[in-house]
């Protein structure tokens, strides 16, 4: 099965954002992939947190899960809807949502970041925990292929990835990780994270990632990629828009869990 994470530079222009995250939907589908990952905030990154509380969609209602729901259709593809701002109880917060659409158009799972980020060394500062309200349930689920197994694919969100825990519980065969990755963060840590990830779980991983200076004045690091369950990176789009594309084998992913049983291994 081919795979694309797509890479984007969003602004905080909604209708902007959303054209460029259509097109770059067409052009993997075009390229054969048959499930897309868009990144965190694909479709808005404002001037200021609290900007995305106007945006606040609730379940299956709102232009970007519309338009999710649309290209999936068009381009029949498994689509993952990076993030979204969803409505909470609390107007001041938002859950930062990942949607997933079936090549139907029809909304089949949601997962809510869990760990959200702060980062402060002086010269660049962030709390998300100030809009954003935090999920706390481990999310996966089934990508038929064919006749074949399906696939469990499990979920997470940017700063997700460094709380190995929670990829043990989604025990999947393929992991997501939708991002918007600081520069100064991204290039210490993000390819080392992305491949541990794999290598200790055994799955493949695929991470879309913000990849470039935003309107904002921020900068992220992209090197959106997709990484095979030895470690081994498959495909990479390093800066800028576009897409790194791949292909996931179940006998890869056979092979590798039956030369090196460490799945079967753990004890704790």
């Amino acid at each position: 099965m081919k795979v694309a994470a797509v890479q984007l530079v969003s602004g905080a222009d909604l209708a902007e954002n959303l054209a460029q995250a259509q097109h770059w939907v067409a052009q993997a589908a075009q390229a054969g992939a048959q499930l897309v990952v868009l990144p965190e905030y694909f479709c808005f990154m404002g001037h200021h947190d609290t900007d995305k509380l106007a945006l606040a969609e609730r379940p299956g209602q709102g232009p970007v899960q519309a338009a999710l729901a649309q290209w999936a259709r068009d381009c029949g593809v498994w689509l993952v809807g990076g993030t979204l701002p969803m409505a909470t109880d609390d107007p001041s917060h938002v859950a930062n949502a990942c949607v997933v659409f079936d090549p139907q158009g029809q909304a089949l799972s949601r997962y809510d970041k869990i760990h959200l980020f702060r980062f402060d060394n002086g010269r660049e500062s962030y709390d998300e925990s100030a809009v954003l309200s935090a999920g706390d349930v481990p999310t996966a689920w089934s990508l038929p292929e064919g006749q074949g197994e399906p696939w469990r694919v499990g979920m997470s969100i940017c700063y997700d990835l460094r709380f190995g825990e929670l990829y043990r519980a989604l025990a999947a065969d393929v992991l997501l990780v939708p991002a918007a990755f600081t520069y100064t963060t991204g290039q210490a840590h993000w390819e080392i994270l992305l491949r541990a990830r794999a290598i200790e779980n055994q799955a493949y991983v695929i991470a879309s990632a913000q990849g470039g200076k935003h309107d904002n004045g921020r900068r992220t690091w992209g090197h959106s990629m997709v990484i095979d369950p030895w470690g081994e990176v498959l495909a990479v789009h390093s800066d800028g828009p576009g897409f790194a594309l791949a292909e996931i084998d179940r006998t890869r992913l056979r092979s590798v869990r039956s030369q090196l049983p460490a799945l079967q291994h753990r004890r704790l």
